[in-house]
């Protein structure tokens, strides 16, 4: 892994595994790298890609105006397909994606990728790479986004052979879904996409040191029901977790229980009602100065 993973609570968000269709040695399809990446995108179960169409990741654009699986939504700037991927990661509960071309491209999703990793969004980005014998040449709208993106990702693949898209592509979505949710990079070279390879999806994901922990620990549970039962002055600061987990009616019970005020942070405002005597804000420069003090 590029770099440690946070984990959290598996109902943080729904769990969106890549699906298994088909033996990885039989039915297999003869097609170009690029080919191969929308079909993985089929198989992992994407329907909606946001992106701009560009030297490097030109390729992929000919396949996916093909599929009749996975709709394209061209946007006006690649910050913007980042925060559309987001965005619909959030209203629907599935992996977001977005697609952008080498150098310039890759570097305008740096925002909406940093913004899915602090607000754990399930996000994969997908980069057009310049050709593999090209990098550390300072080719033409080259930069190395898998070194930009590492401390913002919970993981990123360089992928330098045709051959290695589907599994990438899987394990991709695994990670980016699972856990606490999260973006994840995978920059294609252009040879990559543009050289021949056989299609296999595979069946089964091995990512050796990759457990996120999803069942909560009774006892570390007990310990912090005491610490709040000792506290003098507790205070629940609620975050957009409880949104995701739809457990505001939990946290309605907890909070009447201790007789705690509770504050809710701009992405939790909603999961508690802002009437409830209990309530005194969002804390911030921009929230209230109860919640701040």
């Amino acid at each position: 892994m590029s770099n440690a993973v946070q984990q959290a609570p598996a109902a943080l968000l729904p769990q969106v595994l890549p699906r298994t269709t088909g033996q990885p040695d039989s039915g297999a399809e003869h097609v170009t790298g690029a080919q191969s990446l929308i079909r993985s995108l089929e198989e992992a179960g994407a329907d909606t890609v946001f992106g701009i169409p560009g030297g490097c990741i030109l390729p992929a654009y000919d396949p996916l105006m093909d599929s009749d699986r996975v709709r394209h939504v061209l946007v006006r700037h690649e910050q913007g397909a980042g925060h559309a991927a987001t965005g619909y990661a959030q209203a629907t509960g599935k992996v977001g994606v977005c697609m952008a071309t080498s150098g310039p491209g890759a570097t305008n999703l740096v925002t909406p990728i940093a913004d899915a990793y602090m607000d754990s969004v399930p996000l994969v980005a997908i980069t057009g790479q310049v050709p593999s014998a090209s990098i550390g040449t300072d080719a033409f709208q080259e930069a190395d986004i898998v070194g930009i993106t590492m401390p913002i990702t919970k993981h990123n693949f360089l992928v330098t052979n045709a051959d290695d898209i589907p599994r990438t592509v899987a394990e991709a979505f695994r990670i980016a879904s699972t856990g606490r949710p999260g973006p994840v990079l995978i920059d294609i070279t252009k040879d990559a996409l543009q050289a021949a390879t056989t299609f296999r999806w595979p069946t089964t994901t091995d990512l050796p040191g990759y457990r996120p922990v999803t069942k909560p620990h009774a006892k570390q549970i007990r310990e912090a029901a005491r610490l709040i039962s000792a506290a003098a002055r507790p205070v629940l600061y609620v975050g957009g977790g409880v949104l995701k987990a739809r457990a505001t009616a939990e946290l309605r019970i907890l909070a009447e229980l201790t007789g705690a005020p509770v504050v809710t942070t701009l992405m939790a405002l909603g999961a508690f009602p802002g009437s409830h005597p209990q309530h005194v804000g969002m804390p911030g420069m921009h929230g209230d100065v109860a919640a701040v003090a």
